[in-house]
């Protein structure tokens, strides 16, 4: 999918949604005599749109860079699978801002071509051929994409939190190699199947993007591909929630045995040290936090436009049609959920970028600026205590 640059801009394909270039009629030469030609195309307008898929893959090559240097340090330990699902994630982020954005680019050109007229002709820019089956077939592998390997970061700290011995044991970063190269080609094979006159892809309303056939007369190739779709996208974000809340209940379990623990060994600090596992929870909570964030993101920017093509899908099913006006409202609730989901790929590595725990302890540090003096004068009055009784005795 094209994605947004940054989180207050639109996205190109966001921006290139909003146009309706099949809107305009071919003119006659009479009308071409009695009227002028539109006006040309907004030059800084193209600007903005090269600007915003610039800006969102600077993005993902930041958050990129920034992983680089985390799997340096954690190669060799359990964070490393993870960090590994997390670069798949931002790679196919990456990719699917530069790849459809280059598709609805091509668009924004052709509609500049469109205020040509020249010898009575208009020059239409509605996709077809297989350009159309082209840009079908990146939306398709670019949304489904990152779904599933969000939902098998799930799985990953799932089994991680509640099952560490037998993460250790199953979970290696071969197998997540193969685990990101499964899931791939699972998304790739869905979205490969209408170049191969399995289902189709067709033009979208306003005519400005390709995807699966979801309107009118479906096949059953059609609707199989649809609903298959919108049920894999659902199916993973009903995993990674399901996932993520065992993974919540369990880090919130530890933490109050950990509490309870510090409690019963105030009285006798010596005997007792610092957990080894403090670390590795800390770990724990920081990967999770990133996760149910990006798990929410998916949610709230995918789960309108899979459940409305599920809607359309099973209406189709159902037998029932309805009006023009009711299948152009359909159009109009399906563009609106593509607009939302164009936001996820460029919000995902800024989850990443904000929430590590470099700068979560920034942000706790100029939110509590007094709390480690505070701390500082505590211990020091708490030793200074303990040597006025030692001199007593």
């Amino acid at each position: 999918m094209a994605t947004v640059s940054a989180p207050s801009s639109p996205s190109v394909l966001h921006h290139l949604l909003e146009l309706n270039f099949s809107s305009c009629p071919c003119p006659s030469i009479q009308t071409l005599n009695a009227t002028t030609l539109p006006p040309p195309i907004n030059p800084p307008s193209f600007g903005l749109y090269c600007f915003t898929m610039t800006l969102g893959g600077l993005s993902n090559l930041s958050a990129l860079g920034i992983l680089a240097k985390s799997y340096v340090r954690f190669r060799h330990r359990a964070k490393a699978p993870f960090l590994l699902l997390v670069g798949a994630l931002l790679l196919t982020d990456l990719a699917g801002n530069l790849i459809p954005g280059a598709f609805a680019l091509h668009l924004h050109l052709g509609q500049s071509r469109r205020h040509r007229v020249a010898a009575g002709m208009c020059d239409t820019t509605e996709p077809t051929g297989m350009f159309c089956q082209l840009f079908g077939a990146s939306l398709v592998f670019f949304g489904l994409c990152p779904l599933l390997l969000g939902s098998a970061m799930a799985v990953e700290r799932c089994m991680g939190i509640t099952q560490p011995l037998l993460h250790s044991a199953l979970i290696t970063v071969a197998h997540m190699r193969l685990a990101v190269l499964l899931l791939s080609s699972l998304a790739l094979l869905l979205a490969g199947l209408p170049l191969v006159d399995v289902g189709s892809y067709t033009t979208q309303f306003p005519g400005t993007w390709c995807f699966l056939t979801v309107h009118g007369p479906l096949s059953t190739a059609d609707a199989s591909l649809a609903l298959t779709f919108s049920g894999l996208g659902l199916t993973a974000l009903s995993l990674s929630l399901i996932c993520n809340t065992l993974s919540g209940l369990a880090l919130l379990q530890a933490r109050l045995s950990s509490q309870g623990i510090r409690t019963n060994t105030t009285a006798a600090p010596g005997r007792y040290g610092r957990t080894s596992s403090s670390p590795l929870r800390s770990l724990d909570v920081e990967m999770m936090a990133q996760l149910t964030l990006i798990t929410m993101v998916s949610c709230v920017c995918w789960s309108p436009f899979l459940i409305s093509i599920s809607l359309l899908v099973g209406q189709f099913c159902r037998g029932g049609r309805g009006s023009s006006h009711t299948v152009r409202q359909s159009e109009k609730l399906v563009l609106l959920g593509l607009r939302m989901a164009t936001w996820n790929q460029i919000l995902d590595p800024w989850v990443y970028i904000l929430l590590r725990r470099a700068v979560l302890r920034r942000v706790f540090r100029v939110l509590q600026p007094d709390s480690r003096s505070t701390l500082t004068q505590s211990s020091s009055c708490t030793t200074a205590s303990r040597r006025q009784g030692i001199g007593l005795h």
